[in-house]
């Protein structure tokens, strides 16, 4: 079988890409610096059209020069313009299908597609920016015929689709309660300061808007309108725009791989093995544990195309009720084991806490001796006692909520001060183990224990200040590990 050309849409897709990163240096060039004579502007002008048309040619010679073909086995790509490259990626070594379908995408019929594995380097992964839903459908089904048993050999196996079972799927009730918890309205006010401050850079207005405001501050009932209507239309703003992010968010899981979805406008379909898990982590802020709200992120093993995509992706649904977060991961993840009741740390870590220098007060102490500023009469010194004891009732709330169990299998541990964060993960998932003593640690019979779990990039996680015997169990526990896991012959 020959090599195939991605879809001619791509030189498309790959210009609109373009034009949106070249229209602030276009506006800015062309329209804001219209008249201006400076060296930079005169010669920058003809420099830009030059390197837009530059780049609309490699657009083309992309779509001529890169090519892809597949087999029983895995994608066979050749890339590169001036300089060629092949590469070959098994079907075996896929971990996560992340589909993406932009505006435009919906525009044009298609959808993005990307194939995740577990191996280094930025070329790690097959990406597909644009191509028809069917033929997306048909690379998903070939690669879903090759699968990575657990035994020591990698079989071939054809395997009829499983029912999906939906374990979550956002209502209007959620999609509110997400538009407050995320503060979504707040980012209105933003983003007219910042359409304000181009408008001023393109037509002056400033003068024109100042005077507008003198006659507005004149009218009592008139500033009351206003800033009631400023509420609503933000409001309205935070709600839209979390539909339109969460909107379809759904999640489902069959009996080998977790399912999510979300998105109106910009929609994205993201499924992960349910083998290739090593930790689960639940997150809750300080709003979102008045509320009983919790986020879940699974970390796993797939190429993260950045950091922003893997938050995203690795995601579950971050508003979800705190009960309904413990008995989904049960749900989906039967394997893990969530304990509800766990250790606190011994009464001493509190101490150690609480004399450990912050670094955030000294600093802020020295600030306020040298300016001495004057917030409503009061005192610098009596500032830099607040921030300390500020410090210290976060560190106090770090004490309290840190706790932590080990069991045959798993481990599990939660930390945080404002925010929380609950980890789980089974013995047979980490990769490494180490245990840190400082002087102080040492004298109070404390220590600190680091655990690695395989991830991009790799994933750490400690708990500090627990009982020096703790961490001693940590190691024989860790020793168990070698009968849990099954290498695989080369």
């Amino acid at each position: 079988m020959g090599y195939h050309r991605y879809s001619l849409w791509i030189i498309a897709f790959d210009s609109w890409k373009l034009g949106k990163s070249a229209i602030f240096f276009l506006v800015y060039f062309f329209l804001i610096k219209r008249g201006s004579d400076s060296f930079l502007f005169v010669y920058g002008r003809p420099a830009v059209l030059l390197l837009l048309g530059l780049s609309v040619i490699r657009i083309v010679l992309k779509w001529f020069t890169h090519k892809y073909r597949l087999d029983e086995d895995a994608f066979h790509l050749k890339e590169g313009i001036f300089t060629k490259s092949k590469r070959t990626i098994p079907f075996n070594k896929i971990e996560n299908i992340n589909e993406h379908t932009s505006f435009f995408h919906r525009l044009t019929g298609t959808t993005s597609i990307i194939f995740e594995t577990g191996m280094k380097g930025d070329e790690a992964a097959v990406e597909f920016n644009i191509l028809s839903r069917a033929k997306a459908n048909e690379l998903k089904e070939r690669v879903g015929t090759k699968k990575e048993t657990e035994e020591s050999v990698v079989t071939v196996e054809t395997k009829e689709e499983a029912e999906r079972e939906v374990h979550f799927r956002a209502e209007k009730k959620d999609l509110l309660k997400a538009s407050f918890t995320s503060l979504s309205f707040l980012f209105l006010l933003p983003l007219i300061a910042s359409f304000y401050s181009k408008l001023d850079d393109i037509f002056e207005v400033e003068e024109d808007a100042e005077g507008l405001v003198s006659q507005l501050l004149q009218s009592g009932w008139l500033i009351a309108t206003i800033v009631v209507l400023v509420i609503l239309i933000s409001i309205a703003f935070g709600i839209s725009r979390t539909f339109l992010k969460y909107g379809g968010f759904e999640i489902a899981s069959d009996s080998d791989r977790i399912y999510i979805q979300k998105g109106v406008l910009d929609a994205t379909k993201f499924s992960i093995s349910k083998h290739r898990v090593q930790a689960i982590e639940i997150h809750q802020t300080m709003l979102k544990r008045l509320l009983g709200l919790a986020e879940v992120k699974l970390t796993s093993v797939g190429e993260a195309r950045s950091d922003e995509q893997k938050l995203e992706s690795n995601s579950l649904y971050p508003f979800l009720p705190v009960h309904r977060a413990y008995d989904m991961i049960e749900e989906i993840l039967p394997s893990y084991q969530i304990t509800r009741k766990m250790d606190r740390l011994p009464r001493i870590s509190l101490l150690i806490r609480l004399l450990k220098p912050s670094f955030i007060w000294i600093i802020g102490t020295g600030v306020l001796w040298y300016f001495k500023p004057n917030v409503l009469p009061i005192p610098w010194w009596i500032l830099s006692v607040v921030l300390l004891l500020i410090v210290s009732v976060i560190r106090y709330l770090d004490y309290k909520h840190t706790k932590y169990t080990l069991n045959a299998s798993f481990v599990q541990f939660k930390t945080g001060g404002l925010s929380t964060s609950l980890f789980l993960t089974k013995r047979s998932k980490v990769i490494e183990i180490s245990v840190k003593r400082n002087f102080v640690q040492k004298w109070f019979g404390l220590a600190s224990v680091d655990l690695v779990n395989r991830s991009k990039p790799i994933h750490h996680s400690a708990i500090e200040d627990v009982p020096h015997e703790l961490a001693g169990s940590f190691y024989h526990w860790y020793q168990g590990r070698g009968k849990e896991v099954e290498f695989i012959k080369r």
